[in-house]
């Protein structure tokens, strides 16, 4: 190749009339995603999520738990309304009851009364027990022949009908303390919690004890 030839540009041309220093060109405007449609996206997701959360079939530990045969799952549902109010009830009262009377029922000595093989809890009606557990107790009661007197907290305002009837189902037919008593129903504490609508005081041993267990 002869010293005077040159080697041939590689860069396209530019078309007539743009000069070779012009700026790059650029929108007129920057635009902007809307605000009202982020807003929606993430409430679209949001709800999208609760849904799922409750219509998915997530794997409940009352049906499902790893390496649990079908017989064990099986012996774990409910069979009946009762059972079923058991089964909630023992969550009430590992949440609400536990602390006082311990996982076991059995309380704390000379503080909390015991209600494994409690006379309160296992009575023949639920006319005292619910109302106890609506207001609460305040003052000294006698529990399996030991004097206690401390303050029990009423509920009447955090639990529903429903909570308070599994929770008393729950203490009242527990077989692992060898407890049989009859289930309670929230008709009935329905009933009792409007009948005592306009109590503002906690019960005291002495008026429960003036009132019938069962109507």
């Amino acid at each position: 190749m002869s010293p005077n030839s040159q080697t041939p540009s590689l860069a396209t041309p530019l078309p007539a009339g743009i000069p070779a220093d012009a700026p790059e060109p650029r929108a007129a405007r920057t635009r902007y995603t809307p605000i009202w449609m982020v807003a929606w996206f993430g409430a679209a997701l949001y709800w999208g999520a609760i849904y799922l959360d409750q219509n998915a079939g997530a794997f409940h530990p009352l049906v499902f738990d790893q390496g649990d045969t079908l017989a064990i799952v099986e012996a774990r549902v409910p069979k009946s309304e009762a059972d079923a109010l058991a089964v909630h009830g023992r969550k009430v009262f590992t949440v609400y009851c536990a602390a006082c009377h311990q996982p076991n029922g059995r309380g704390v000595p000379g503080q909390f009364p015991p209600l494994v093989e409690s006379e309160w809890a296992l009575a023949a009606g639920p006319n005292r027990i619910i109302r106890i557990v609506l207001n609460g107790l305040q003052g000294p009661m006698t529990v399996k022949g030991q004097e206690f007197n401390n303050v029990m907290l009423p509920w009447r305002d955090q639990l529903s009908d429903e909570d308070i009837a599994a929770v008393l189902t729950f203490v009242r037919g527990n077989k692992e303390w060898a407890h049989s008593a009859a289930g309670i129903t929230p008709a009935q504490v329905k009933a009792i919690r409007e009948a005592t609508k306009d109590r503002g005081s906690s019960w005291t041993a002495a008026e429960l004890l003036a009132l019938p267990e069962k109507d």
